[in-house]
């Protein structure tokens, strides 16, 4: 069993798992007077024998606030896998009832969290991830990033949204619910008005914003190459039955001899060099 939790937990156990393991209290204080336990926290201990990784590092933060604590924010990001690097301070959430002091290398948030916004992952309390993805998002200045990953790899705008209305008031809110709808229909729009501003900057002409092609209308076309552009909002993926519409509705023009391009609100925003690039290089290769 002891093997079974260093292996499983980043070389990180606590006291209650050492007992269970059949250690005795001495026990442990002997592996700690010998250099091969490190106590991280009262209770929370790491085995030298395996790396103090970012995970181990995590992993006994959390715990070291008790069995209801949750990584959350950016760390709970990182745990999800939303984000490429774990943050220097690790975000816990505990109730508000707890007490204790602050552990250096965290950051702590009294509140008490729904059943459905936390969630065990690799044996952790995180929050959940549509809270996570929204409490991550207005935490960066690329947030519109983790929330378009969340929205494209694991979660779907009505979850996003119903973890933003069980948790109204909290801190990065109001910011959240902008980046939401800027998610839903709204920004196709928006980002269409981006790719035509896009356009003008950088002086490729010989286009036409919806353009009738084969009974449907492209958000832009150049009828002379036969190229058409298309964009989709971060949350066009969301809806299963709009998905395979949009599909359909590009095979048909692609089968008309059209070359179609698709970009989202982020290849938008994060990206517009790249964005003008290829299109550049779609035009010039007609």
């Amino acid at each position: 069993m002891l093997d079974d939790y260093l292996r499983t937990q980043n070389g990180v156990l606590t006291s209650r798992q050492a007992r269970a393991a059949g250690l005795s209290q001495a026990a442990v204080a002997r592996r700690v007077r010998g250099g091969a336990w490190r106590r991280c926290a009262k209770g929370v201990y790491h085995v030298r024998s395996h790396p103090f990784t970012d995970e181990a590092r995590i992993r006994s933060a959390v715990w070291s606030y008790g069995e209801q604590a949750a990584a959350s924010g950016l760390t709970a990001a990182w745990w999800h896998g939303l984000t490429r690097f774990a943050p220097n301070a690790v975000e816990v959430t505990v109730p508000r009832n707890s007490h204790g002091r602050r552990h250096r290398g965290s950051v702590v948030r009294r509140r008490d969290l729904a059943a459905a916004d936390v969630v065990e992952l690799r044996r952790l309390r995180v929050t959940a991830l549509p809270l996570t993805a929204l409490e991550a998002a207005v935490r960066r200045r690329d947030g519109a990033r983790i929330l378009d990953t969340a929205l494209q790899r694991h979660t779907e705008l009505a979850a996003l949204w119903r973890a933003q209305l069980r948790n109204k008031g909290r801190y990065g809110s109001p910011a959240a619910r902008r980046l939401l709808q800027a998610a839903a229909d709204g920004a196709r729009s928006a980002a269409e008005r981006l790719l035509l501003q896009l356009l003008r900057r950088a002086g490729i002409t010989g286009w036409r914003a919806n353009h009738p092609v084969g009974g449907y209308r492209v958000d832009v076309g150049f009828p002379e190459i036969k190229l058409a552009v298309e964009v989709d909002g971060w949350a066009f993926h969301s809806d299963p039955e709009v998905f395979a519409k949009d599909r359909q509705r590009q095979n048909a023009i692609a089968l008309l001899g059209w070359q179609v391009l698709r970009f989202t609100w982020l290849d938008l925003t994060e990206y517009p060099d790249r964005v003008i690039a290829e299109l550049r290089a779609a035009i010039s290769a007609r």
